[in-house]
């Protein structure tokens, strides 16, 4: 099987937008964990994406703005909230690289609903806060539904400079093109499409997490090999064109 490359941009341009939406004030923390234990947690018919031996798990938190379908304008309030979520990184059968997501902790009620009746993504309701003062920002997320309600996640880091050229671990953990999800019987995939990541470095000042074990990862408690920022880029969701962009 030949798995895709590792690209800044897209290598499966979405066809048609059926969701789109944009993520602000990006924080990014990734720990190294063993392939062989994060396999259980994953969709059948995928398998753990490597880079180097190792796979990673994930704790991003950020803001979602202007959620809106097929091409309309963002929803009003709804459309926009802070997210946090635990994700963990895959391949399927045809060489796709993508994430998979072990819950995604969100303020607002109704999308919460519809992502876990639509896709079964683990969406929790949760009661969030995403502050910033000047080059610091702190992410807080208290899960109130479904359980268990001592899942949280309290973090803080310092904005350093842009990375003009990421370097391969930083792509890995960020240029995802797609999620994997186990949804309506079968393993689904769905892309989605950005424009390159503007990323910078950051230092982690405080993390106080809960998330990482309610998600089926206990014990991980060293500092994070890896913390990114990101101040965002618009997203689409949507079927891929099938064909390559480099092929254009």
């Amino acid at each position: 099987m030949d798995v895709e490359e590792i690209t800044a941009e897209t290598v499966r341009p979405v066809a048609r937008a059926i969701l789109g939406q944009r993520w602000t004030d990006l924080a990014f923390l990734h720990w190294a964990v063993d392939p062989d234990r994060v396999a259980p947690l994953l969709p059948p018919g995928t398998r753990p994406d490597t880079i180097d031996g190792v796979t990673y798990a994930g704790v991003i938190g950020f803001r979602m703005e202007r959620v809106g379908f097929l091409g309309s304008p963002g929803v009003p309030y709804l459309g926009t909230f802070c997210e946090t979520n635990v994700r963990l990184y895959s391949v399927d059968g045809q060489g796709r690289r993508a994430v998979v997501f072990r819950s995604l902790e969100a303020e607002r009620l109704i999308p919460v609903l519809v992502a876990r009746v639509s896709l079964r993504l683990p969406y929790m309701w949760a009661r969030m806060r995403l502050t910033r003062r000047g080059d610091e920002l702190a992410y807080v997320s208290e899960r109130r539904w479904p359980g268990p309600r001592d899942a949280t996640n309290r973090m803080r880091i310092r904005v350093g400079d842009p990375i003009a050229e990421p370097a391969p671990l930083e792509h890995f953990l960020t240029a995802r093109w797609g999620l994997h999800t186990r949804a309506w019987g079968r393993t689904r995939h769905l892309a989605n499409d950005h424009p390159r990541w503007p990323l910078h470095r950051a230092e982690l000042l405080d993390l106080d997490d809960s998330l990482l074990a309610a998600a089926g990862l206990p014990g991980i408690d060293t500092p994070p090999a890896s913390v990114l920022y990101s101040p965002g880029v618009p997203v689409i969701f949507g079927p891929s064109g099938g064909r390559s962009r480099h092929e254009r």
